[in-house]
């Protein structure tokens, strides 16, 4: 099951980790939660606000899956391309064929990761004009029955401006993350 994703800008990032602190509160873990700013240093001088990793601001992991579905099709076709010209039926037979193809995949894998690491994360393109503006991008992901937890508490900050929903990451990885977390806070 995905969760759902939903994203809030504002001007403030005081109201943000008030809104933070009640979704908290009211039973959404820290994991959920998150904080987009190009404001690094007024974001450290609120501890309590769970910022979007710097890794997760850059575009490696979709890059690098691109990278690697690209070099999977490479791959086949070097391999095609051997077994049709009966490359493989010398005496070294398939094995330098499959090693290059090891090769095309991990170097295309490679190549997207090294481009996603200069590339800003798909995902908050868009919100690239709002941050310009030194506004906050704050989202949670939430699942569905805790949306109504949501709503109410959206209401005590009128401040913060809608600015969409999308799908989320699988509810296993976020019940990962508060595991994790648990462990490192024993």
């Amino acid at each position: 099951m995905k969760l759902k994703r939903s994203y809030f800008t504002g001007p403030s990032l005081d109201d943000l980790e008030l809104f933070e602190e009640q979704l908290e509160g009211a039973g959404i873990a820290t994991p959920q939660i998150h904080v987009l700013s190009l404001d690094d240093k007024s974001l450290a001088e609120h501890p309590h606000l769970h910022e979007v990793q710097s890794f997760m601001k850059q575009d490696v992991v979709h890059k690098s899956i691109l990278g690697a579905v690209v070099g999977c099709g490479l791959s086949s076709t070097m391999l095609l391309m051997a077994f049709s010209f009966e490359l493989v039926s010398t005496s070294a037979g398939w094995t330098p064929f499959v090693f290059l193809s090891v090769v095309i995949l991990g170097f295309s894998a490679w190549l997207g990761g090294f481009i996603g690491i200069q590339t800003p994360n798909y995902k908050f393109a868009r919100f690239e004009k709002i941050l310009a503006e030194d506004r906050h991008v704050f989202f949670v992901d939430l699942e569905p029955d805790q949306e109504k937890i949501l709503e109410q508490i959206l209401k005590l900050h009128p401040n913060l401006d809608r600015a969409g929903t999308e799908d989320g990451p699988p509810h296993w990885l976020v019940s990962l993350q508060c595991k994790v977390g648990m462990i490192r806070h024993s």
